[in-house]
This record gives structure tokens, sequence and C-alpha cells, in this order.
């Protein structure tokens, strides 16, 4: 599987954030991916209070953009995410989507959990205030490789990934914005853990870059092996990296070191 981290600086004019993506796209079929994936927010980054006025329907000119390119190109393309709601809802999903080389919507996932952080001098920021979470673990199948789908602040509950290799997940991707004060301690070492304890490929793609006053993403999109070893990282600011998973890797260390195998799930209860 050919994949792209098409890592972008979505600020807040909507329009040229799209174009943004759709280049970055083009710069993935120039170098033969199979797969593009965007990062989180490639609608909007800026103020809380635009976020819901950019906000559209499921099915809405974003995502209809996305899925003329995606037949144009017959490439697949995991559309980051777009705020989406409902007219007369006062809350947003945050929902990235997986597009197929045919031009459909082939599936959709909703964030779980909420960036509700508060960082003295650094982070402030309540996502559940206009976002309201999902309720699935995303998992779906690109092309006939299973896949599993997370977003940004869910790589901190690895029950989470358990639940998508459970289901038998080779390869999960992570759209993201991650802070900057965050991102610089824990990006890395949260995305290889997830990667190590599931024995999967992890595709993590950022926002890159200032998007308003006091708001800096940390960037450095990765994908990581079933081992742990980050295969690609992608430099600061906008950019298109892409990697060839070398999907045979999965095999060799479930092989090697069977811990998913030797999971004892009768002996992991909370004991409340």
């Amino acid at each position: 599987m050919k994949v792209a981290l098409c890592q972008l600086n979505s600020k807040q004019d909507k329009v040229a954030n799209i174009a943004s993506a759709i280049e970055q796209i083009g710069n993935a079929v120039k170098q033969g991916a199979r797969v593009a994936v965007l990062p989180e927010c490639i609608d909007y980054m800026g103020p809380i209070s635009g976020v819901l006025g950019n906000s559209e329907e499921f099915d809405g000119a974003t995502p209809a953009a996305f899925a003329h390119v995606a037949k144009e190109h017959g490439i697949w393309i995991v559309a980051g995410t777009i705020r989406t709601r409902s007219e007369g809802e006062t809350r947003c999903s945050n929902t990235a989507y997986v597009i197929s080389p045919d031009g459909l919507i082939h599936y959709h996932y909703n964030k779980v959990h909420m960036f509700d952080v508060l960082i003295d001098g650094q982070v402030d920021f309540l996502e559940s205030a206009i976002v309201k979470p999902g309720s699935e673990v995303g998992f779906t199948h690109i092309d006939d490789v299973p896949v599993g789908l997370a977003i940004c602040f869910d790589i901190r509950f690895p029950e989470l990934f358990r639940a998508q290799a459970l289901k038998g997940a080779k390869v999960m991707f992570v759209p993201a914005a991650f802070t900057m004060f965050t991102g610089k301690d824990h990006w890395e070492v949260l995305l290889r853990a997830r990667a190590i304890e599931n024995q999967c490929f992890v595709v993590a793609v950022g926002q890159w870059g200032a998007h308003a006053p006091g708001t800096v993403s940390y960037g450095r999109s990765m994908v990581i092996d079933p081992w742990g070893t980050v295969l690609a990282t992608a430099p600061d600011g906008v950019n298109t990296t892409v990697v060839d998973l070398p999907m045979h890797r999965i095999d060799e260390v479930r092989a090697s070191v069977p811990s998913l195998a030797n999971r004892c799930p009768e002996v992991y209860k909370l004991g409340l």
C-alpha cells in the first residue's frame, strides 16, 4: 500500500484550505500514491468561534470536491476531518471521510475523544463545547486491506486502537492537528506505542505551523511500522511525503513477538 502524507497549514479561509489540500493530493498522484491522507480540520483552523460557521452537511460541497478528485485520479482519499452538522444542531461532528477511487464516500468516522485541555499558558481548548463525540470504533477496508481510523486526541486512548486491531486492522490512519506544545513531547511516543502494541502500521498526518494567534501545530507527519520503527517523517512545511508500506512486516513481527496472540482477556478486568 503506497500512502501519501499530505501535511497542510489550514487557516481561516476555507476555500484556500481546500485548494491547498487538493494541490497536495495532486502531488501524491504524481508520486504514485494509492492512498492520500489529509490532516484533521482541513476545512478551518482558527478561533473556536468560527468552527460552526464553517461546518456543513455530511454530503456537502467539501466532501463532494474530494470525491471528484478521487474519481478523477483513481485514488483513495482519507479526507482528514471536516466539521459536519445538520440544520438546527448546536454542535458539529469532527468527521473523517474515506473516499474511494470511484468517487463515493466509502466510510466515515466521527472523532470520539474530545480535546478538552487546559495547560496554563500553553493550551486552552474545549472541543466539546462545539463538537459532539462519536460513538463507534473506526474500522473499514481500503482495497482488500483492513484499516482503522482515529483522530488526533484519540491516540491517547489505547483501547480504541486495540479494538481496531482485534477487528483485524493492519494499518491505522490518524489525521491530526497536534499542538506544538504537546506534540514535541508526546506525538511520536504515542504513535510508536500504538504501532508496537497492536503490531500494525500507523500512518499519522498532522497540521503544521501557525493558524491563528496562539495556535501552532506540530506537524511531523509520520509512518511507523509494526515493530515501532519510524519509516518516514515529513519535514516542516506544507508538503507531501509518499511511503510504500511493506505489508509483509506485519506477519514477520507478529510471528517473532506474538503479543496479540498471547493476550489474556479473561484477566483484563477493572475489578471494581
